[in-house]
């Protein structure tokens, strides 16, 4: 895709940002966050959804999330993260190019997804 923001960062046509990478992947950080330390985990090829993801790539992928979230709880960012992704525009998918959301925590943040306040 020509004009994808993600392919273009994958390729190095425009900075991103890229902190950490795999064969398959790479990690960056959002640029409207949630938290502090708020990434993204992006494919290196143009997939739009979990649903295209090829399973070969799911332990790599499952590893590499795993990766990111264990640098960004070492660098302070949280000490508890969630993980979240959002397929197709009626999920909330603004750029057509799968990601994933790795959203550093806090106590006492204020954030809430599927969690409920106690």
């Amino acid at each position: 895709m020509d004009n994808c923001i993600f392919c273009k960062i994958a390729k190095r046509e425009i900075e991103g940002g890229i902190f950490l990478e795999s064969d398959n992947f790479f990690a960056i950080k959002d640029k409207y966050p949630e938290t502090e330390g708020h990434s993204l985990v992006i494919p290196k090829k143009h997939i739009i959804t979990l649903l295209d993801i090829p399973d070969n790539l799911g332990n790599e992928l499952i590893g590499f999330v795993k990766k990111v979230s264990e640098k960004l709880m070492d660098d302070g960012f949280g000490s508890g993260f969630n993980v979240i992704m959002n397929n197709f525009e009626v999920a909330g998918q603004e750029v057509m190019h799968a990601h994933i959301h790795i959203i550093p925590r806090k106590k006492g943040d204020g954030i809430r997804f599927f969690t409920k306040s106690k």
